[in-house]
């Protein structure tokens, strides 16, 4: 599982100083032999696997009121030992919205480290944050016992309320990714 990680990790573009920081430093953790994914909660061990899923629809994102965080957040969830990050957005989708994922994933767009707050806070989260395309008209069934409601927000909109420290750098590398690739489809140049 370590090297499937690392391999998920390595294909990140990273956006900035900060993101080739988090890289290094959850490389270096990884190799380290340290307990990677959550065993006991709220938060043993104190560093853990998070995989983010971002449900996008052209310049909207959809972000949940989390009860125990207390902020507006992406969807997600704790990576269980022996869980591959990607089949862990699969299996969230289905608990948390009530909706299965019809295309594969591809690797993350971002990869964060974040002290968490709220009503557990205080442990480290390591977010990769994948993209899931979806149509905001689809119904969903969320989970009322995690979240107070959902809702898609324009992406300069999420930017102006409570949510994760990284949300922003996160928007804001999607809307590069998506000029280049606009500007790609317009001169006919390869992906």
């Amino acid at each position: 599982m370590r090297s499937a990680l690392r391999a998920e990790i390595t294909a990140i573009d990273p956006l900035d100083e900060l993101e080739r920081e988090h890289i290094a430093e959850v490389l270096a953790w990884i190799d380290s032999g340290a307990e990677l994914c959550r065993i006991s909660k709220p938060a043993t061990p104190s560093k853990h696997l998070v995989s983010y899923f971002v449900l996008v629809d052209g310049e909207n994102v959809l972000l949940v009121d989390h009860k125990n965080a207390q902020l507006w957040l992406p969807t997600g969830g704790h990576v269980e030992p022996g869980e591959h990050p990607r089949a862990t957005v699969a299996r969230e989708l289905r608990e948390e919205l009530g909706i299965e994922l019809e295309h594969p994933l591809e690797a993350p767009v971002l990869l964060t480290c974040c002290t968490t707050v709220g009503l557990s806070a205080g442990h480290t989260d390591v977010s990769l944050w994948y993209v899931v395309n979806e149509d905001r008209c689809r119904e969903l069934h969320w989970d009322i016992e995690e979240f107070n409601s959902v809702r898609w927000f324009a992406f300069a909109d999420a930017l102006i309320i409570r949510s994760d420290p990284h949300l922003g750098r996160f928007l804001k590398k999607l809307a590069l990714m998506n000029r280049s690739t606009r500007s790609r489809a317009k001169t006919g140049a390869p992906g």
